[in-house]
């Protein structure tokens, strides 16, 4: 096992209060596009750039647009969680992970099996009317064409946060409130640019602060480790899955 994945395993079997928070990168082992890796949404060619087209100026004005990205990008079908989502899942189970906090809008943490799971970013999974409120599930509105309505003729918005929208306060709070109790904060998977869920770090106030991604990120010199390889690997490895 390499020495850094061995301390990593270590600081886990001393810890009781583990936070998770994690991005994109947990996710593109599973074949979710990600946003700003080399082959990711941001570097390929559209009519519109991605964060125009997943904003709410541009679901209000150009749904259809919008519809044929999101089904075609952001919808993937079978996708399936890879080591990274089950070896937290295990953690969680084993008493020692307190929650993931996640940027990802997927739902695959919930797959492997994770129950305290906080999508700051919201989820595909949720779909609800906008006249009239009643729910669809995301494979409801995968299967409908072009823009989904609802039986009372009101189109279904996502529930996902999409730019120009605000987080949702009681989620952010909640997740400040685990951080500050956590023994040790594993992020994974992120760039950690998106603010405000970026900012979350600062709230940590322990001595086992790990970074798992595969590029360096602006937070590298605050960590305590770094590690730079596959999520997938390195949780996989240390938790044993």
């Amino acid at each position: 096992m390499d020495e850094k994945i061995a301390k990593l395993k270590s600081w886990i079997d001393e810890c009781s209060r583990i936070v998770f928070f994690g991005g994109a990168g947990v996710s593109t082992e599973s074949g979710v596009p990600d946003f700003r890796s080399v082959d990711g949404l941001y570097n390929q060619q559209y009519d519109y750039p991605p964060e125009t087209i997943l904003s709410h100026t541009f679901f209000m004005r150009k749904p259809e647009e919008f519809y044929r990205f999101y089904r075609a990008k952001i919808l993937v079908p079978g996708i399936k969680p890879n080591r990274a989502h089950y070896a937290l899942a295990k953690l969680e189970e084993q008493g020692k992970l307190s929650c993931v906090i996640t940027q990802n809008i997927d739902g695959l943490h919930s797959d492997a099996g994770s129950k305290e799971v906080l999508e700051i970013h919201g989820t595909v999974r949720k779909n609800r009317c906008m006249k009239c409120g009643k729910f669809y599930t995301g494979e409801e509105v995968r299967l409908m064409e072009g823009v989904p309505r609802c039986e009372c003729g009101g189109i279904i918005k996502p529930e996902v946060v999409l730019y120009e929208e605000g987080l949702d306060m009681q989620l952010l709070n909640k997740s400040v409130d685990y951080i500050r109790k956590a023994d040790m904060l594993i992020i994974g998977g992120t760039s950690l640019v998106v603010y405000p869920a970026a900012g979350l770090v600062d709230y940590y106030r322990g001595d086992k602060l790990v970074l798992i991604n595969k590029q360096a990120t602006s937070r590298d010199a605050d960590a305590d480790l770094v590690i730079s390889d596959s999520i997938g690997k390195v949780l996989g490895e240390a938790v044993g899955v």
